[in-house]
This record gives structure tokens, C-alpha cells and sequence, in this order.
């Protein structure tokens, strides 16, 4: 009998796990259906079955440590529910951290000084899509603090803070804490000024 569709859904994961390594490890262009399924101990075809293409695995990689990354903002809110100052502090600390330590983001931090041009292009094709996923979490998470802004004005401190905290994930300038705390002293220097007035252009 085949295995069931909660045993299939059991190998997805360690896949995407295998191919995270071997990518930070080897670099993209060597990871192919044969050796992933040899690494996680199953056949070529159960790893196609699972996955689909290479552009499919690079898809569900992305998708697989941006989970990682929202569920961390989603802790650092959590901890500091009365104080938005304070959440963005270590939202942005944690997700440094985490970005230093993960494996996929130093990968693509190679590609993008030339290690490994193939898998940058592969991986920013769903950029625009996952940028528009974070920014809708953390416009959720702010306005639930009540800051005072109006929902332009927090979209545009959204805009900057997530622009300025992936610049520094592909080529931190300093450390997490450091960078950590100027944004923080950013937001907390907005929310000090009303939502006087509406922004002029929209």
C-alpha cells in the first residue's frame, strides 16, 4: 500500500530541511533531486512527488525560514504587549540574531557577492510577495497597540523599518543589538509626534 497522505506530508519538511543545508554547504547549483533523496534516505521520485521542481523547492525553502522569521517578530510582540517600543527593540534584535545564524540567509548572502548567482534570481522571484506577507503581520501587530498614527503613516514606518532590518540581514553593518536599538529610538521618536495631519501624497 502507498503511504498515507499524513506519513507523505511527514518527509516535506526534512527535505526542505536537507536542502537549506546543502545549499549553505555546497551551494545551490549542486543540489539535485538524487542527492536530496539520498541525504534524507528516500527515493528520487517520493522527493519530486513531495516537492515538484528545482524552482518549486527554492520556493518552499524561502517559504520555510520566513516562517521562522515571522513566528520570531511574532514572540517579540508578544512579550512586550504594552509597549511598541520596546516589542520593535526585539523584534528586530531576534531577527538579526536569527539571520546570522541561519544557514539560508548566508547562502544567499554568498549569492549575492557572487558565490552562487543561479539561486539569487530563483529566491527574489517570490520577494515582492513575502515582503507584502511581512509588512500585513506587522501592520497588525502595531495598530493593535493603538500609536496614534493614521494607517498611511504606520504603513510608512512599516516600509522603513522592514527595508532597513533585510538590508542589514544581507549585509549587517553593525550588530543586532546596535541596530536594534537605533530603530527603536527611530519609532519611538514618530510615535512621540500626533497624527496631526494626513500624509500629503499618497
Amino acid at each position: 500500500m502507498g503511504a498515507t497522505p499524513a506519513a507523505a506530508s511527514g518527509r516535506r519538511q526534512p527535505i526542505i530541511e536537507a536542502a537549506v543545508e546543502m545549499t549553505a554547504r555546497d551551494g545551490w547549483a549542486a543540489v539535485t533531486m538524487t542527492r536530496l533523496a539520498e541525504q534524507v534516505g528516500v527515493s528520487r521520485q517520493t522527493v519530486y512527488n513531495e516537492i515538484g521542481s528545482k524552482n518549486s523547492l527554492a520556493d518552499a525553502m524561502l517559504a520555510h525560514e520566513l516562517g521562522r522569521f515571522l513566528a520570531t517578530i511574532g514572540d517579540a510582540f508578544d512579550r512586550h504587549p504594552d509597549d511598541l517600543v520596546e516589542a520593535i527593540y526585539d523584534a528586530v534584535r531576534d531577527v538579526l540574531d536569527l539571520a546570522r545564524d541561519n544557514l539560508l540567509v548566508r547562502a544567499i548572502a554568498s549569492a549575492t557577492h557572487g558565490a552562487d548567482t543561479e539561486l539569487v534570481p530563483l529566491l527574489t522571484t517570490q520577494a515582492e510577495t513575502l515582503l507584502i506577507e511581512v509588512k500585513a503581520m506587522l501592520a497588525a501587530r502595531v495598530e493593535s497597540y493603538r500609536p496614534g498614527l493614521t494607517a498611511e503613516q504606520i504603513e510608512v514606518l512599516i516600509d522603513l523599518m522592514t527595508r532597513t532590518v533585510l538590508s542589514h540581514v544581507i549585509q549587517p553593518t553593525g550588530t543586532p543589538a546596535g541596530t536594534a536599538d537605533g530603530l527603536a529610538w527611530l519609532a519611538s521618536r514618530v510615535l512621540e509626534e500626533p497624527a496631526r495631519k494626513p500624509l500629503r501624497y499618497g
